[in-house]
């Protein structure tokens, strides 16, 4: 079996069970639907606070690699300036 038709069953079965778990929710739809947005901000939030660590890693090591850039080059023209004399 290829694992295209493997995603496509698998996605449809995620879409047949979010329906059928709809369809026989114990809630209004209006409830369903305002906990479903609930729901989604509290993940949108968890996401954010994820993704703004990790963009705050992904700097710290970015100016740490910079700054050994910068020191690496500055030691190699340093030992070209004393071998030339």
């Amino acid at each position: 079996m290829s694992s295209g038709k493997v995603v496509l069953g698998l996605l449809a079965g995620i879409a047949t069970g979010a329906i059928a778990g709809l369809l026989f929710a114990p809630d209004k739809g209006s409830d369903t639907r305002k906990k479903i947005t609930k729901k989604s901000k509290d993940y949108e939030k968890k996401l954010e606070k994820k993704f703004n660590k990790n963009i705050d890693i992904a700097n710290k090591k970015f100016d740490k690699l910079k700054s050994e850039i910068s020191n690496f080059t500055e030691q190699k023209m340093s030992k070209e300036e004393a071998d030339k004399k």
